[in-house]
């Protein structure tokens, strides 16, 4: 009767407010992050030097005493947290995309392990969010395993992001950080390595798959050297969610971006996304495109304590032949035609 048609009239109504309500939540848990990697570190150093000339400089000073002492926590593997990792808030950033993690095969955690991250994208999201937080289940996806994501040094120098990164697993991607997990830190340890890095985010932009991978063998020989298996790991839908000004080699702006790579260690991008409040207009904030990480099977690597280049370039290309064939056996499945080749530079 009418009494049930207004029920149930309120019960859309209500369900249609929750959709939005979540809708909302997630745009703002991928708001946050988004100006935290492209501004968190700046902002608290320059806050942190004007509470310096206030009348509250000793909470400054507190602190700076404490970042001296604290210095070398970064590349002794960091100061993990399951409570940041586990906030409500990265399950709202999941959802936004939505962003998935896939198992392949299993990892033994008598085992420690180097996964090669493919492709960089603008701000590696899926890397971030698969293996910095718990949001897509990867300790119970891989139990017994501590996933360290290597990100650029230089931000373990920031007050406080320093702090905020460490919580979630992040470690900086130097030899002496990578040395000590693999090293001293007993098994089932995972780190995590952008390979392509900002060379690759250069040439990110949405329909291409394409990879920096050819003259990138550093990775070979630090798993050579502490025998940790080697595990190809592709995202696809990486290079979907932000549009990028592509810059041809010899162009003005191609140069500028590598004497920043080269001296600082990133390549600033002109990219954009979609805006706050509409998906059509240009903003800050990612698409809401699937972003699927698959981590492919595990290449056993042997302990060498000084590989010859005949054995890095071996197991190189080991590991070039294992993702490629990682990428051609899931691309149908995840939206990419059979045609579709992954480009190798």
């Amino acid at each position: 009767g009418t009494g049930s048609s207004i029920l149930s009239a309120l019960q859309d109504l209500f369900w249609l407010s929750k959709s939005k309500v979540e809708k909302q939540l997630q745009i703002i848990s991928v708001l946050q992050w988004v100006l935290t990697f492209l501004i968190m570190g700046i902002a608290c150093t320059l806050i942190l030097m004007y509470i310096l000339c206030t009348d509250c400089w000793a909470i400054a000073a507190l602190y700076l005493a404490w970042l001296v002492f604290d210095w070398n926590t970064p590349k002794k593997g960091g100061r993990r947290s399951q409570w940041v990792r586990n906030w409500a808030i990265w399950r709202y950033f999941r959802d936004y995309f939505p962003i998935r993690l896939v198992k392949t095969h299993n990892l033994l955690t008598t085992r420690n392990y180097i996964f090669g991250y493919h492709p960089h994208g603008i701000m590696g999201l899926g890397a971030f969010c698969n293996f910095s937080t718990e949001a897509t289940g990867v300790s119970q996806k891989f139990p017994g395993i501590r996933p360290y994501l290597a990100t650029l040094a230089g931000n373990f120098r920031m007050p406080i992001l320093r702090d905020y990164l460490m919580s979630g697993g992040i470690c900086p991607v130097n030899r002496d950080s990578i040395d000590y997990i693999l090293s001293k830190n007993g098994s089932g340890n995972a780190i995590i390595i952008v390979v392509g890095g900002a060379a690759e985010s250069l040439n990110c932009t949405p329909g291409k798959n394409s990879v920096t991978l050819k003259n990138r063998k550093g990775f070979v020989k630090l798993a050579l050297r502490h025998g940790a298996d080697l595990v190809p790991v592709y995202s696809f839908g990486e290079n979907e969610v932000y549009k990028q000004v592509i810059f041809e080699e010899g162009s003005w702006g191609r140069w500028v971006q590598k004497k920043f790579q080269k001296h600082i260690g990133f390549a600033p991008c002109i990219f954009h996304g979609r805006g706050l409040f509409s998906s059509n207009t240009w903003g800050l904030l990612p698409y809401s495109k699937p972003i699927t990480t698959v981590v492919g099977e595990p290449i056993t690597i042997p302990k060498i304590d000084n590989p010859s280049q005949n054995e890095v370039d071996f197991y190189h290309s080991m590991y070039v032949d294992s993702l490629i064939k990682l990428f051609d056996k899931y691309k149908s499945r995840f939206g990419l035609p059979e045609t579709e080749v992954l480009e190798v530079n």
